[in-house]
């Protein structure tokens, strides 16, 4: 978590909302680089959970890459530091009202 633990609170109870309504598309709950993430049918990653920023995987040359990549304060996750990770958008608590339509295309990205 980020340190603020409001902030942080809010993100996990909006996290828990879009895991659930994304269960029945085959969705569940993980762990990966020490957050929790979504997986898909094949145990494919295709979100998370860090800190309080919803982290995507659109791809790179989609248009919701590109639309939550303008968002401010939107960014290329980059767990290491370093190496952003390109298909990947951290999405910030700030837009969180977007996270639900950001997480339902990364679900259905091609991976």
């Amino acid at each position: 978590m980020t340190g603020n633990d409001a902030a942080d609170s809010a993100a996990l109870a909006r996290y828990g909302t879009i895991a659930e309504d994304l269960a029945p598309l085959g969705a569940h709950r993980s762990q990966m680089f020490g957050m929790p993430c979504l997986k898909d049918v094949n145990g494919k990653a295709f979100a998370g959970l860090h800190g309080s920023e919803l982290v995507c995987r659109l791809g790179r040359d989609s248009a919701e890459h590109a639309e939550a990549l303008a968002l401010p304060g939107a960014h290329l996750f980059d767990p290491a530091g370093g190496r952003p990770m390109k298909d990947w958008v951290c999405v910030p608590a700030a837009s969180a009202a977007r996270w639900s339509r950001y997480a339902q295309a990364a679900l259905a990205a091609p991976r």
